[in-house]
């Protein structure tokens, strides 16, 4: 199972997550997520542990607990949803301009 770990403290090392874990059981992977342009914790990270039992004992212990003066919030990692962007607004492109002498409409290239 895969776990979310947010509102860490900055100073947390991925070490620090897998021993936080390791009391509930066999902790394939612990990753504090990094931000790539300041090399600085970005407050979260994730656990993976071989044992969904154990797992999820550690997400019910875990939640809510204080660790390095921070309540951290620990639950089952879902899957990261695609965004859409679909759906209404307006047009930005194309030949929706107003008037003006060298618009593109066929009104204005109209003869008469």
């Amino acid at each position: 199972m895969n776990i979310y770990v947010a509102n860490l403290s900055f100073d947390i090392r991925d070490e620090d997550l897998r021993g936080l874990f390791t009391p509930y059981g066999d902790v394939s992977s612990a990753k504090v997520i990094m931000d790539k342009v300041t090399s600085r914790s970005r407050g979260f990270g994730f656990v993976e542990m071989s044992d969904d039992a154990a797992a999820q004992k550690a997400i019910t212990e875990l939640d809510k607990t204080t660790v390095q003066n921070r309540q951290i919030n620990v639950n089952e990692a879902k899957p990261k949803e695609e965004k859409s962007y679909g759906g209404g607004g307006s047009s930005r492109g194309g030949n929706s301009g107003g008037g003006g002498y060298n618009n593109s409409s066929s009104y204005n290239n109209t003869r008469y």
